[in-house]
């Protein structure tokens, strides 16, 4: 079974972003496919903010959180959500979950991290029942884009890729969805796009902000220097940049998203 790194860990530099995530603006795709009664695997759930939102849509049916990580788990499990919402530590490799257990399996910014994410979509596959469905969406690193043009954020880039490539991990897996859905056995899978757009002072400068205290802190920090590919005065540049682009009167930052909806045949 794999073995994952995961690149960002959950310093709380990550978690500001993963808080700010719900149901609505990360799984709009998903939303008029959900409805009363339905089982939901919600997989890589993280802090569960996006978790509590389906289980309000699904209700009374249940919809179980699963993260690798102990902490985020135990974390999800304090803050308040629906009673018909639990979390759960487990692997995707291995979901200790029976065959056909689940209507729709959800799976938010987790394939891309993943060494081997045809797997791990082969597993929630399998607890799938018959005509349930798989959801997943994941960034794409390579198509993010912004303004001002900067070479230290170039440079930013060319790090995030070599630290994932490191970690065995595609950081431009959004493109790679629909094939990797077609390789486990899903049928005809709806491929959709959506964004993230950051363009007025407030949201440029929390995004700029907790990127500029991701590239010094954050589990990103720590594996690029201890894989050789960065030393610490290469990320504080990088902190900089962010900050510089953060407070530019004609910033803009768009993350391009790739989402696909697929069926599990009889």
């Amino acid at each position: 079974m794999p073995s994952d790194t995961y690149t960002h860990g959950h310093h709380a530099s990550v978690l500001r972003s993963h808080t700010w995530r719900t149901a609505e603006n990360s799984a709009a795709y998903l939303l008029d496919r959900l409805a009363a009664g339905q089982d939901v695997l919600d997989v890589g759930c993280g802090p569960g903010t996006i978790t509590v939102g389906i289980g309000s849509l699904v209700a009374p049916g249940r919809v179980v959180g699963i993260d690798a990580a102990e902490e985020i788990v135990d974390r999800a499990r304090q803050d308040e959500h629906p009673v018909n919402v639990s979390y759960e530590v487990a692997d995707v490799y291995s979901l200790p979950f029976d065959d056909g257990s689940f209507d729709v399996v959800h799976a938010h910014q987790v394939l891309q991290h993943l060494s081997e994410p045809v797997a791990a979509l082969g597993e929630m596959r399998r607890v799938l029942r018959p005509g349930g469905i798989v959801a997943v969406r994941d960034g794409d690193f390579g198509g993010f884009v912004w303004a001002p043009r900067d070479p230290v954020l170039d440079q930013w880039m060319d790090l995030y890729h070599r630290v994932t490539r490191r970690n065995g991990a595609e950081a431009d897996g959004g493109r790679f969805l629909p094939g990797w859905v077609r390789s486990a056995g899903f049928d005809a899978p709806v491929v959709s796009s959506s964004t993230w757009t950051f363009a007025d002072a407030e949201t440029c400068a929390w995004w700029g902000g907790l990127w500029a205290d991701r590239v010094r802190s954050s589990s990103f920090a720590d594996q690029a220097v201890a894989y050789g590919l960065a030393e610490i005065a290469d990320l504080e540049r990088i902190a900089g940049a962010f900050l510089r682009w953060s407070r530019h009167p004609d910033a803009v930052f768009v993350l391009p998203h790739i989402e696909v909806i697929a069926t599990k045949g009889a």
